[in-house]
């Protein structure tokens, strides 16, 4: 079973920030790119943060309000701090929160959910930046068709992995949605099965309707 990498899905083209780009620059640079955020680096292309539009837009939150219309309360002190800044790398978030290239989309969404982040600088052995990855790209894995997510469950999982005959189980899969019906061995490979075929990528629920020939998790009575 082959899982897609970050460096399937990852940008590599990346637009980054140098640390000491003025503010209005990278104003700048997000719009001429038409991009949200961008990575800020070091002499040697290793990131050192993310700035975003949500870290510019402090400089206009801790503007005073002339009209009084705005019961907003007050920026807290490192937002006031983050927000008095005038280059790269006194407004960025930091540190990165960084990917690997050879993590799962699994693996780079859990970072991203615990960190609360929305993308993540990808960086080599040296931390030297080599792309980046968004929410965006990793939702891509559910834009496969179902005609590969239903090979792949057939071939490499039920043959292949579990070694079961092509005629044992069916597959049926519809806008990612799998549903399996059929004759296993042992109840035992049931909650297996399940478990691979929501570990393919592009799946985006489960359902089974399978049997089986012999309960080998039935209790065996004791002697006595």
């Amino acid at each position: 079973m082959h899982h897609r990498t970050v460096a399937e899905l990852m940008t590599r083209d990346v637009v980054r920030a140098r640390r000491d780009l003025p503010f209005k620059e990278i104003v700048a640079l997000l719009a001429e790119n038409a991009v949200a955020a961008v990575p800020v680096v070091d002499e040697l292309d290793r990131p050192m943060g993310v700035v975003s539009e949500a870290d510019l837009l402090r400089k206009s939150a801790d503007a005073s309000d002339p009209t009084g219309r705005t019961p907003i309360p007050c920026l807290e002190a490192w937002e006031r701090a983050k927000a008095e800044g005038a280059r790269a790398e006194e407004l960025m978030s930091a540190p990165a929160v960084c990917a690997r290239p050879e993590w799962t989309v699994t693996e780079a969404a859990r970072l991203m959910e615990v960190q609360d982040v929305k993308r993540l600088p990808v960086v080599d052995e040296t931390d030297k930046l080599l792309g980046i990855v968004s929410r965006r790209d990793l939702l891509r894995v559910f834009l496969r068709p179902d005609d590969a997510i239903r090979e792949e469950i057939e071939r490499d999982l039920l043959q292949q992995t579990m070694g079961l005959a092509p005629s044992a189980v069916t597959v049926e899969v519809r806008e990612g949605e799998v549903v399996l019906g059929g004759i296993v061995p042992f109840k035992s490979l049931i909650p297996i099965v399940e478990r691979l075929c929501r570990n393919v990528d592009g799946v985006v629920s489960f359902a089974q309707n399978l049997t089986y020939r012999t309960d080998d998790l039935a209790s065996t009575p004791s002697s006595g």
